[in-house]
C-alpha cells in the first residue's frame, strides 16, 4: 500500500478504498500518536461528517479505533468541515476528524484531521500516523478496563458553530433576497439557521439529506441550477457550497458566475478599503485566472502564488501573516476569522460587503461587482487516470517537453498547467490565454499526447 495522505486527508470509494479496517487503523494509529502529545491525560477526539451514506459506517469505524486505545470520542453529526475546526478548540479537544469526500461523488469518502488549534495536521504528524497504519498497528498498545475510551454525542454542536458564524460575519443583511444551493451535504442545517438570522430573505435548495445526493448536479460543481434559479426567482444573488461546506462559488442577479478568484478580488479590496487587508498580499494558486493577476496589480494589491491545495495557501498565509487566500475552485480562507476555508463564512462576508455598498448606493447590484475585471479565456480538461498513471505521467521527460513546446507557442500570450490532482483520479491539463482557439487546440494536443504516451488514461 502507498502514502495515504493526500493534500487534504485520506480519500478514496467508501468500501473499497477506505474500509472499515483501515478506518479502524487510521483511528488507533491517530489515538496512539495524540496519546504521546497529549502531555498525561486522556485524548478527547471530535469526529464530523457530512450527508453521505457511508459516514455513519466511516464514524462507527473510526471511532472504535480511537477508543481501542484510550481516546475519548465527541460525535458532532452531520457538520461542514470548518465546524470541526473551530469546535475543536471550542470544546477544547485535542483534535478534530471530519469524514467527508468534499465536492466529489457519494460513492467517495475521507478523512481530514484537525490539531487543537483547529489546523490540519503537519505532514510529519501524518507521516507518523501513516506508518502505524501502514503496518496494520503494530507497536500500539491496545486499552482494556477502564482505559477504553468513550463516546458521547455533541447534541449542540450545530448550533454552537451557527453562532459562531454570526458573529463574525456581524452584518445586518436585510434588504438583500438570495439563494442559497446547499449541494444536499454539511451546510443544509447550519446555512437555514444562519443566514435567515442574518436579515436576508432567503431561498434553499439542494438541502436533502438521503445520503445518496450529495453534490449530484448540485452545490459548487454544479452551478446551473442555482444560477436558473436565481434568474427565474429574482434573486439579488445565489452562493453554492460543496458537499463539506469549506468552498462556495456565487452568481450574480443575471446568473453569471463569480468563481474563488473573482470573491477574493473583492474581498481583498474591501479589506485593502479598511485596512484589514495584512501584508496588502493576497495568497492564491498557480490556477488562479491572469485576469484576476493583472487586476490585483492595478488595485495595488500583492498576489503570492502556491502549488494547488487550500493546505499550501494556508502555509504561505501563517508563514508570512496574511489575511486571506484561496483557490479558483471555491476555497476562501479568512485568517482573521477562521483556520481553514469556510465557504458559509465567505458567502456571508460578501453579502455583508454587498450590503454596505448599497448603504452607499441603493442601485448597486452584485453583476456590478461580477465586472470588475474580464477573466481570460482558459479551458480545463480532466483525464481520468489511476495512481500508477497519475506516477508514470511524472515520469516522462518526453511529455514534459512537449508540454513546454506548447508554453512557447503561446508566445508570452498564455499559459500552460498540467498536474495531477491531489484529491481525484484525475491529470488536470489548463491552458489559457487571449486566443480561444488557441488555447483549446493547445489544450486538445496535450490531453491527446497523453493519453498516447500512458496507456489507460481517458
Amino acid at each position: 500500500m502507498g502514502k495515504l495522505f493526500g493534500t487534504d486527508g485520506v480519500r478514496g470509494v467508501a468500501g473499497k478504498d477506505l474500509t472499515c479496517e483501515l478506518t479502524l487503523h487510521i483511528g488507533r494509529g491517530t489515538a496512539k500518536v495524540l496519546t504521546e502529545l497529549a502531555q498525561g491525560h486522556r485524548p478527547k477526539i471530535l469526529i464530523g461528517k457530512d450527508t453521505r451514506v457511508s459516514g455513519d459506517m466511516l464514524e462507527t469505524a473510526l471511532a472504535a479505533g480511537l477508543c481501542s486505545v484510550g481516546a475519548d470520542v465527541e460525535l458532532l453529526g452531520v457538520i461542514p468541515t470548518p465546524g470541526v475546526a473551530h469546535l475543536v478548540r471550542k470544546y477544547e479537544a485535542d483534535a478534530g476528524i471530519m469524514i467527508s469526500a468534499s465536492h466529489n461523488p457519494m460513492e467517495f469518502n475521507g478523512i481530514k484531521i484537525f490539531k487543537g488549534d483547529g489546523y490540519k495536521l503537519p505532514d510529519e504528524v501524518e507521516n507518523e500516523i501513516e506508518s502505524y497504519v501502514l503496518n496494520d498497528g503494530a507497536g500500539i498498545e491496545l486499552s482494556s478496563g477502564a482505559d477504553i475510551g468513550r463516546v458521547h454525542r455533541m447534541e449542540n454542536a450545530v448550533d454552537d458553530y451557527a453562532d459562531y458564524l454570526y458573529q463574525h460575519i456581524d452584518a445586518d443583511l436585510t434588504g438583500l433576497n438570495v439563494l442559497f444551493d446547499c449541494a444536499n451535504g454539511a451546510s443544509a442545517a447550519v446555512a437555514q439557521k444562519l443566514f435567515p438570522r442574518l436579515g436576508c430573505q432567503c431561498g434553499f435548495i439542494g438541502t436533502l439529506d438521503d445520503g445518496v445526493s450529495v453534490n449530484d448536479g448540485c452545490g459548487s460543481t454544479h452551478l446551473e441550477a442555482m444560477e436558473k434559479a436565481v434568474r427565474e426567482g429574482g434573486y439579488d444573488c445565489g452562493f453554492a457550497f460543496d458537499g463539506d461546506a469549506d468552498r462556495c462559488l456565487a452568481c450574480d442577479e443575471k446568473g453569471q458566475e463569480l468563481d474563488g478568484d473573482k470573491i477574493i478580488a473583492l474581498v481583498a479590496c474591501d479589506m485593502k478599503e479598511r485596512g484589514r487587508l495584512d501584508g496588502n498580499t493576497a495568497v492564491v494558486t498557480v490556477m488562479s485566472n491572469l485576469g484576476f493577476m493583472k487586476y490585483m496589480e492595478s488595485q495595488g494589491i500583492t498576489t503570492a502564488r502556491t502549488a494547488v491545495g487550500d493546505r499550501y495557501v494556508l502555509e504561505e498565509m501563517r508563514a508570512k501573516g496574511y489575511a486571506i487566500g484561496g483557490e479558483q475552485s471555491g476555497h476562501v480562507i479568512l485568517l482573521h476569522h477562521a483556520t481553514t476555508g469556510d465557504g458559509e463564512l465567505t458567502a456571508g462576508k460578501v453579502l455583508k460587503m454587498l450590503a454596505r455598498k448599497r448603504s452607499q448606493n441603493p442601485a448597486t447590484c452584485m453583476s456590478e461587482l461580477n465586472a470588475v475585471y474580464t477573466k481570460y479565456p482558459q479551458v480545463l480538461l480532466n483525464l481520468v487516470a489511476d495512481k500508477a498513471q497519475k506516477a508514470a505521467y511524472k515520469d516522462d521527460e518526453y511529455i514534459a517537453g512537449y508540454i513546454e513546446s506548447q508554453q512557447q507557442n503561446l508566445m508570452g500570450m498564455g499559459r500552460v498547467l498540467v498536474r495531477v490532482s491531489g484529491t481525484e483520479p484525475k491529470i488536470r491539463v489548463m491552458v489559457e490565454g487571449q486566443d480561444q482557439e488557441a488555447i483549446q487546440q493547445s489544450a486538445d494536443r496535450i490531453a491527446e499526447m497523453i493519453r498516447q504516451r500512458i496507456p489507460g488514461v481517458e
